[in-house]
């Protein structure tokens, strides 16, 4: 089991969640991806899209001033 960082910090959605599913479909089962994002849609969206495409968000943690982390299993 892997565990990869993904910064979608500069990117905006749709883009952040496009980002996260393409990393997340190169890992292999059981691997962890932490998904570096920002507060406001991205925040809300990644996660929820993540959940439903079957992922399984493990934790969200706020990191410093308008970044967050997202740790996402596949």
């Amino acid at each position: 089991m892997s565990t990869i960082t993904l910064d979608i910090t500069k990117d905006h959605c749709p883009m952040t969640f496009v980002k996260a599913k393409l990393k997340l479909e190169q890992l292999e089962e059981g691997d962890i991806l932490e998904i570096l994002l920002t507060a406001g849609e991205p925040l809300e969206n990644v996660p929820r899209a993540c959940t439903e495409q079957g992922f399984q968000v493990l934790e969200t943690t706020h990191i410093k001033d308008n970044i967050h982390k997202i740790v996402v299993k596949k």
